[in-house]
């Protein structure tokens, strides 16, 4: 790797290149992130590393990002110091270094009162500001009040974009409605199953899988765009192991979810709208299509506490934060009497770990094939950590992730950045895709109160 001038100063460098000071939470977000800016300089504290020290042990997202990033840079370093300035990648990449230095003219750890990794952080960029006169400095936190304690400084901060889509307004639906269709080409879908999308679309732009109410007045119908014969197929509302679609919605929700041509769904809708127990029931469905069926979340502890603090063993950490999938799995067993033999199946397949419920973290490394896996508060996941899950999918293996992208517990993640957003706007088009948007809340009448006026 060619190495730069090891000075402390960057006069003889070229000012227009810019210099990117990445705080942990970037490292945490996105592992890779040291790579995403192209032909700029970057700078890493030593404090992000002594805390990446401290997160190297776990089997959390943020133990695993910290682990590979401190094996990346141990790679990219070879020979050199890690205060040297040494080569990203290609030659169309900047240069990294660690920055050893952790106070500055303005003192941040003086100004805020308070001896804080975050503020020696803010020192070391200060520091990069007055070592290098003339190019622009600037810190690349995921954390709000950082990047607000930046500029309070007069020191130029912004949020990590990579993994951001533009804007969560026109995030793919995956529905739309057409009026005017004619009741010939209704009652046609109607008796034959399907239609030739041609004459119903050919205003629209169309995607696989898109959802359609075409309508005519008061007659409509529901329908999926099928690429292959460039054809509207029927949706139906069909039960799945006794659970039934209360509206429009819930029927195309159901229709991604019970087709085995598609292989990946995505769900998004405000709470109460069904999204994990129409998963959950259509699963139930396909069940002999599958070796197994996994029901995982993610685990985000309450105001941000390990949840080492919660009493009693593993388990008994853990079920809080995996009850609201029993409870779905306990609504669908209602639906049945103790006679009933679907009753007896849910329990068997209990039992016999053929539906497993359980922490996502549970099934990191797993190969993931001939399951059904649905992941459930997928909005609480970084574009990388879904990445991941696709990623281990085998031979027949479906995935479903489900989750409101407006209802994100982790404090790094927001609407435009977390996983869920990232893959439906990322994913839309590709014929193995489905999403729809739920927003009809069916699981109260106060529940649907609150999402409105709340």
């Amino acid at each position: 790797m060619r190495k730069a001038s090891s000075t402390n100063s960057d006069t003889n460098r070229d000012k227009t290149r810019k210099i990117f000071v990445l705080d942990t939470s970037v490292i945490i977000y996105d592992h890779t992130a040291i790579r995403n800016f192209k032909e700029h300089d970057v700078v890493i504290p030593i404090t992000v590393l002594e805390e990446l020290d401290n997160f190297k042990k776990g089997n959390d997202t943020k133990n695993y990002s910290a682990r590979e990033f401190t094996r990346y840079i141990d790679a990219m370093s070879g020979k050199n110091t890690l205060q040297d300035w040494t080569r990203i990648n290609g030659k169309s990449h900047g240069f990294f270094k660690i920055e050893m230095r952790t106070s500055s003219k303005i003192d941040a750890q003086k100004i805020f009162d308070d001896k804080k990794a975050d503020h020696r952080i803010l020192n070391t960029a200060l520091y990069t500001v007055e070592a290098n006169p003339g190019r622009k400095v600037i810190l690349v936190t995921k954390d709000i009040n950082l990047r607000i304690k930046a500029k309070s400084l007069s020191l130029l901060a912004e949020d990590y974009e990579t993994g951001k889509i533009k804007t969560v307004d026109e995030l793919y639906t995956g529905k739309s409605e057409v009026q005017k269709v004619s009741h010939e080409q209704i009652a046609t879908i109607y008796q034959k199953g399907s239609s030739a999308a041609k004459a119903i679309l050919k205003r629209h732009s169309v995607l696989p899988n898109h959802y359609y109410v075409l309508k005519n007045g008061t007659q409509s119908v529901l329908a999926r765009y099928n690429q292959e014969d460039d054809s509207l197929k029927r949706v139906v509302k069909t039960s799945a192991f006794g659970v039934i679609p209360k509206n429009a919605e819930q029927a195309f929700a159901l229709d991604a979810i019970m087709n085995t041509d598609i292989k990946l769904v995505t769900i998004q809708g405000v709470a109460g709208t069904g999204k994990t127990l129409l998963s959950l029931a259509g699963a139930l469905e396909l069940r002999r299509n599958y070796h197994q069926i996994y029901l995982a979340r993610p685990i985000v502890p309450l105001s941000n506490k390990d949840i080492g603090y919660l009493p009693g063993d593993v388990n008994s950490k853990l079920n809080p934060y995996m009850e609201p999938l029993w409870d779905n799995l306990k609504y669908i067993r209602s639906l049945f009497s103790e006679k009933d033999k679907e009753h007896k199946q849910l329990n068997e397949m209990v039992e016999s770990q053929k539906l497993v419920v359980c922490p996502l973290a549970y099934i990191r490394g797993r190969s993931l094939s001939n399951v059904f896996f649905i992941v459930d508060e997928a909005q609480n996941l970084t574009p990388h950590e879904v990445k991941t899950i696709i990623t281990r999918a085998g031979e027949n293996t479906k995935i479903i992730f489900t989750g409101d992208i407006n209802q994100i517990d982790t404090p790094y993640l927001d609407a435009q950045s977390n996983g869920l957003s990232y893959l439906i706007e990322k994913v839309k088009g590709e014929p193995l895709f489905a999403h729809i948007t739920l927003q009809k809340g069916e699981r109260s009448e106060l529940a649907n109160l609150a999402n409105v006026l709340l």
